[in-house]
């Protein structure tokens, strides 16, 4: 198998990304790069393309951490090293897998020899691999937070600190850091979403020459990639050369009074949280001068700059979309006097181009393509491939950029076996969202690191101590040394140490919190559209989907209206992708409730093969009315109680919504909930501000007594409130 990577000059198109890239290489204090963007779009082949580029690096011979003989870290675990020539090797591409530990990333102490010999044995990990290189981690977004967390630091402060009770190692981590990520499989939090310098979105080409010239080069290289490499390196070369040059001028570039007030202008005109946008845009915007060849900073690398640095930090609310508005940023830019006139480049570029992306199109270049094509994909691309693009040509209805403005027909959800004849009312928006009550799983489970529920995890208070059941990763001190306590005399001891044994060593046991999966169950019937409900319907769905997104949840949205239920959206990480459905989620026909229910069973028995240790939590948004059985006959509210012993019987913790308004209340919410063994909340009960009480942790069906709506003993007084009103509404709907 060839263990050659493709070509970087090779790569059609996706200049933001090239250029990104590439500045990161001239200048590693940009802060790296996250590549959002959809399946199948060469993310990861651009990234991996760019180590070839790199200029080499002199290391200390057997230095496990690639101190530099030049100014080796005074602290390395493997020094002092002593003045000397140095070994040249290529730049390393380290990648952390995404089931990758925290003793992996940072490395690991050997914990019984440092208690038994006082010896700091270090496995160093990839943060020491990636040293004076890079560092990729491909699906960022599904690493765990502390991972995220712990690699970010390390970027930040150029080093990586272990310790394990009181042992501690500190060594040099400086690395160009990117990552590349799906947003449909979620989402990062904010906090994290800024330590990335820059951030590009990468989208297929919808240019059919472009695309013919992507399949053409893929083909040549799975059929000969030595041949394909070949063809490429002096292309190859050249851009190697380039950074070369650019890394030796950056740190003469001028940042100028003017350069620096249009980024302070810019950063505040777009209310960026904190001053980290305008060091990485003022980074950027240098380290774009050095690779155009100048020495003083102009507008146009500042608009480059912002265009890069800015839309993810814009993101001001979970479910918006990163962006910038490109009309607002040039006003701005425009209100400052103009660049004095440019002195002539101090070094042109490789094959006398200051544009490192100009070319002539894709039949100029080795196998019928240019080193690095327009992303026009012809001949007529234009001059400067940065400028924005002129607006798409409008599509139809039927294209994927339909309008979404009040004359647009409504996008028509996905139908599963329900809505068929159901007469369809036009979508609501939904209410403005509200903070929600804490929802959880009662138990102890040990899923993923979240912030809902209870669980054993590996970050959080101490519980208790065990034996490890494979490597040594928490020390519990204490019951280590009472372990080992009693055999000191027969192991010999003789002075003041601690003779500590394998088996002596014990495990912390550590109680956090879990990400769950929530399933929503939303009743979209005809009587959800009655008062025009289904607007505060839509906003409380909207906020226990924020209270998901804020815990590292995975949700999922089921309908039911018509004859049937809909599977909206599979459980999923992205709980924008819940948001978007939700928002235009159309209603009317009547209420198939136990079909709703049903589908919920049968989508937690899937989800519950797939990852056993995600405990569900399922809430079901509806007034409990039952108007339908659907294809399956009979009695729709029998089958709806059926239905819910279903899922009680299968210790689906539930809690239902009961979205009934009006004087006259019938309580069949109650009655659901009831049947289902959680309790009912109103939507009023839902804020976390309001009066009205709602249990902390909804019991397990299993875990009740004979009052099937009581709730949890634990609870404070709003439990005996939330359950008397379910017994008041019980005794209604008899």
């Amino acid at each position: 198998m060839s263990t050659t990577r493709y070509p970087f000059t090779a790569v059609v198109g996706m200049d933001d990304l090239r250029l990104a890239l590439l500045l990161n290489a001239v200048s590693p204090a940009v802060g790296g790069v996250l590549v959002r963007g959809e399946k199948g779009t060469a993310k990861s082949t651009a990234v991996r393309a760019l180590s070839a580029l790199l200029p080499q690096v002199d290391v200390v011979p057997g230095c496990r951490f690639s101190c530099a003989p030049a100014a080796p870290d005074p602290a390395c675990p493997d020094g002092p090293h002593e003045p000397g020539p140095g070994t040249a090797r290529p730049a390393r591409m380290v990648e952390l897998p995404v089931g990758a530990s925290e003793d992996r990333l940072v490395g690991a102490l050997d914990i019984e020899r440092a208690l038994s010999e006082g010896v700091k044995a270090f496995e160093p990990g990839l943060l020491a691999d990636a040293h004076r290189g890079i560092l990729y981690v491909d699906e960022v977004n599904l690493l765990h937070d502390h991972l995220v967390d712990v690699l970010l630091d390390a970027a930040a402060m150029g080093a990586s600190y272990v310790e394990r009770e009181g042992v501690s190692v500190r060594h040099a981590a400086r690395f160009l850091l990117v990552g590349t990520m799906n947003p449909e499989e979620g989402e990062l939090r904010p906090q994290l979403l800024d330590r990335f310098g820059l951030t590009v979105e990468v989208v297929a080409s919808r240019e059919p020459a472009q695309r013919v010239e992507v399949v053409r080069r893929r083909m040549a290289y799975d059929d000969d990639p030595e041949g394909f490499t070949a063809r490429w390196a002096p292309s190859e070369a050249e851009l190697h050369d380039r950074i070369v040059t650019a890394r030796a001028l950056v740190a003469r570039v001028r940042l100028g009074d003017t350069a620096l007030h249009r980024i302070a202008a810019v950063c505040a005109a777009f209310e960026v949280d904190g001053m980290r946008a305008d060091l990485v845009m003022a980074r950027t915007a240098t380290a774009l001068a050095a690779w155009d060849g100048r020495a003083d900073v102009v507008k146009e690398d500042v608009r480059r700059a912002a265009l890069l640095a800015l839309p993810h930090r814009r993101r001001r609310a979970p479910f918006d979309a990163p962006g910038l508005d490109e009309e607002k940023l040039d006003e701005i830019l425009d209100g400052f006097p103009d660049d004095e006139p440019e002195p002539e480049p101090e070094t042109e570029g490789p094959g006398g181009s200051d544009d490192p992306d100009d070319d002539d199109g894709p039949g100029d270049g080795p196998d019928g393509g240019g080193g690095v094509p327009p992303q026009g994909g012809g001949p007529e691309a234009p001059e400067n491939p940065h400028a924005p693009e002129p607006p798409a040509a409008p599509q139809t209805p039927e294209g994927p950029e339909a309008p979404a403005g009040p004359e647009a027909p409504e996008p028509e959800p996905a139908r599963g076996d329900g809505g068929a004849g159901a007469p369809e009312q036009a979508a609501v928006r939904a209410s403005a969202p509200f903070r929600t009550r804490m929802l959880s799983v009662p138990g102890l489970g040990e899923g993923a690191a979240g912030r809902r529920s209870r669980a054993r995890t590996a970050h959080g208070r101490t519980t208790g101590a065990q034996r490890p059941r494979g490597q040594l990763t928490k020390l519990h001190l204490a019951a280590t040394v009472q372990a080992a306590a009693p055999h000191q005399r027969a192991r010999g001891r003789a002075g003041r140490g601690l003779v500590v044994r394998k088996d002596d060593l014990r495990q912390a046991t550590r109680e956090g919190r879990e990400g769950n999966l929530v399933l929503f169950v939303v009743d979209a019937s005809g009587s959800m559209a009655a008062r025009r409900r289904m607007s505060a319907v839509k906003g409380a769905v909207m906020s226990l989907l924020l209270d998901a997104y804020q815990r590292r949840d995975k949700v999922g949205l089921i309908t039911f209206r018509g004859t049937g239920a809909t599977l909206a959206l599979p459980p999923t990480s992205s709980v924008d992708a819940a948001a978007a459905r939700l928002e235009r989620l159309p209603t009317g026909g009547r209420t198939p409730l136990a079909a709703g229910l049903l589908k919920a069973h049968e989508v937690l028995r899937v989800e519950r093969l797939r990852d056993a240790s995600r405990r569900p939590l399922l809430v079901v948004v509806t007034d409990g009315r039952a108007t339908s059985a659907g294809a399956l006959g009979g009695d729709p509210r029998e089958l709806a109680g059926r239905s819910a012993g279903l899922l009680r019987a299968g210790g689906v913790a539930s809690v239902v919504v009961d979205c009934e308004s009006g004087p006259v209340r019938l309580g069949l919410a109650g009655v659901l909930a009831a049947a289902l063994g959680g309790p009912a909340v109103t939507l009023d009960g839902l804020r976390a501000d309001s009066l009205a009480g709602l249990v902390k942790a909804v019991r397990t069906p299993s875990s009740h007594s004979t009052n099937s709506t009581s709730t949890s003993t634990s609870t404070s007084t709003s439990t005996s409130t939330s359950t008397s009103t379910d017994r008041h509404s019980n005794r209604r709907a008899a």
